[in-house]
C-alpha cells in the first residue's frame, strides 16, 4: 500500500504504539501529552543532538543532524537524529558528497538498552525512509545511549523490517478508526508520562466488577 501525504504519521511515534498502543493514541488521536522527568530528560539530549542542517566530519565520515525523511510505503514522515555518510565504492552519490557513501542512521536515547525491541523499530523504520528517498540498501544503524554512553549496532534484519511494517500498519488503522485503545495496567505504566490521563488502574475495577458479575452476584439470583 501507498499513503497519500495526507495520511502519513509521525515515526517517532511508533515507538510509543510497541510500547503501548493506548499511549501512542492518546498522543496521535487525541493529542494529549504530558511530561515526566524521562521525557524531558530525553527532549533535551534530542536537543543537544538536533541541529538542522549541520554537517560534522570525523576521519572522512560526514555527519548529517536532523534530516527529514518519509516512506510513502510505511506512511511515516520524521526526522533522524544523526545519519553518518561512510565513504565506499558500494555507496551512492548525494547532494553535498563528491564521492559514493553508505548511510548510517544514529539514533540517540535518554537511558539504557530495552527490553523490547522499541528502540530498534524505531531505527528500522527511519532506515526504510532513507532506503525509498535513495533507492539504496541500508543494512544496519546504531543506537546510541545516553546512559552507558555507548553505541548499539543494530542489524536491520527480515524479522524488524517485517515488525517494523506491521506496527505501521496497525498505526494507520487505529488512527483511520479514530478509537483509543482500552487501558490495560502493566508494570511499566508507572513509568509512562500519561498515567494520570490514562488511569489504568480503573481497568482493574473494571475487572473486579466483571468477576464478581459472572461468579458471585448471577449464582446468589
Amino acid at each position: 500500500m501507498v499513503y497519500e501525504d495526507e495520511d502519513m504519521l509521525m515515526l517517532s511515534g511508533i515507538q510509543h504504539y510497541m510500547f503501548c498502543p493506548r499511549q501512542w493514541a492518546l498522543i496521535h488521536v487525541e493529542q494529549q501529552w504530558n511530561e515526566n522527568r524521562l521525557t524531558t530528560e530525553g527532549n533535551i539530549l534530542h536537543q543537544n543532538v538536533d541541529n538542522p542542517f549541520y554537517r560534522q566530519n570525523n576521519n572522512g565520515v560526514a555527519t548529517l543532524r536532523s534530516m527529514h525523511v518519509a516512506s510513502k510505503e510505511l506512511g511515516l514522515y520524521g526526522i533522524t537524529d544523526a545519519v553518518e555518510l561512510h565513504p565506499s565504492s558500494d555507496g551512492i552519490l548525494i547532494e553535498g558528497t563528491n564521492v559514493p557513501v553508505l548511510l548510517y542512521p544514529v539514533e540517540y536515547k535518554h537511558g539504557h538498552v530495552k527490553t523490547d525491541e522499541r528502540d530498534e523499530v524505531q531505527l528500522a523504520a527511519q532506515c526504510i525512509c532513507l532506503e525509498e528517498m535513495y533507492d539504496t540498501n541500508i543494512p544496519e544503524g546504531s543506537l546510541f545511549y545516553n546512559e552507558t554512553k555507548r553505541r548499539t549496532v543494530v542489524r536491520i534484519d527480515e524479522h524488524l523490517r517485517t515488525l517494523t511494517q506491521r506496527l505501521a500498519g496497525e498505526m494507520h488503522k487505529i488512527f483511520s478508526e479514530g478509537i483509543t485503545p482500552l487501558a490495560e495496567l502493566k508494570s511499566c505504566c508507572k513509568k509512562c508520562s500519561l498515567i494520570d490521563l490514562c488511569m489504568p488502574q480503573l481497568s482493574l475495577q473494571t475487572k473486579v466488577k466483571a468477576y464478581l458479575k459472572n461468579n458471585l452476584y448471577e449464582k446468589d439470583a
